[in-house]
């Protein structure tokens, strides 16, 4: 009886899943995809800003934290401890479809890990100070390892050099080859409460964002010059009162935020009123966030 018991709750469990990522998957692929904690939009009444936009799907996030970083963790099926990964520095390049490149050699023991089995994955990581790594982005890509086909070598070598000018030294060693790993699933994660699967084919369509070249330059200016700010949009647009606020990411829809209350920490999504596609847009959108937050204050102060 208590089997039976046991698989009807596993059963009703399962239901809630299913539709939830039946929703997830359509979210994402029409485009976008609302954070699933602390989605605290701001926009509509009487003196505030317009209807919040979406936040961009995590097609779109994996790919700009893939194309902005350098060095990710690849993970092969080890040789010689079978049935364990094996972890290695990986300094990396990406291919137009947003496919990660690996200039190895054939002597290197994750070279001929994937030589015996092809199947690999590449963790790539947000830059950030150590104790916020939890709560920065990351992405998982899964696939397939093998060499670059001569076609497309000069290509791919000329985007890996220009990433790593130092391998220039070494790109010519008969021992080292270009590979490039095909992705079929990537799993990323945006911070506390924000994460999921993403198919290939929308992997590889997505676009990385056009704020990323931008992104450490306003956050660095945000974090260390407009703390009080931080503070204010959550106050005025999540609706939290919080001890200190920190802009974990920034994108052409909006910003995360890591805020501290007392002991607590949560991760709060808070949106642009439009778009920004630039660095001046992004900061004439927060100059605006800032007036507006002052004004709902204020008048929240005065109704009270």
């Amino acid at each position: 009886m208590a089997a039976g018991c046991k698989g009807a709750r596993d059963k009703e469990r399962a239901r809630p899943r299913r539709r939830s990522r039946a929703r997830l998957a359509c979210r994402a692929r029409s485009g976008y995809r609302r954070a699933p904690m602390s989605n605290t939009e701001h926009g509509g009444g009487a003196g505030g800003h317009a209807p919040s936009a979406p936040e961009p799907a995590f097609a779109e996030r994996a790919r700009t934290l893939v194309q902005m970083a350098r060095t990710g963790t690849l993970s092969t099926h080890s040789r010689h401890a079978a049935g364990y990964p094996f972890g290695s520095v990986a300094p990396y390049g990406v291919d137009a479809a947003g496919r990660p490149t690996l200039l190895i050699s054939k002597m290197a023991m994750h070279t001929q890990n994937l030589l015996a089995d092809a199947r690999a994955s590449l963790l790539v990581q947000q830059q950030g100070a150590g104790d916020e790594a939890l709560a920065l982005g990351r992405v998982t890509l899964v696939g397939d390892a093998g060499r670059v086909p001569e076609a497309d070598v000069g290509a791919v070598r000329d985007d890996y050099l220009l990433r790593h000018p130092d391998a220039q030294h070494w790109a010519g060693f008969g021992d080292f080859a270009f590979y490039r790993l095909e992705v079929r699933r990537a799993y990323y994660v945006g911070g506390f409460g924000s994460m999921g699967w993403i198919e290939a084919a929308d992997y590889s369509a997505a676009e990385p964002d056009p704020l990323a070249t931008s992104e450490r330059a306003i956050l660095e200016h945000m974090n260390a010059d407009h703390a009080d700010a931080l503070r204010l949009y959550c106050t005025a647009f999540a609706g939290i009162d919080v001890d200190e606020a920190t802009m974990t990411s920034v994108d052409r829809l909006g910003f995360r935020v890591r805020a501290r209350i007392g002991d607590d920490l949560r991760g709060v999504r808070i949106n642009f009123p439009r778009e920004a596609r630039t660095a001046n847009e992004a900061r004439v959108v927060l100059v605006e966030m800032v007036r507006a937050a002052r004004s709902r204050t204020a008048d929240a102060v005065s109704s009270s």
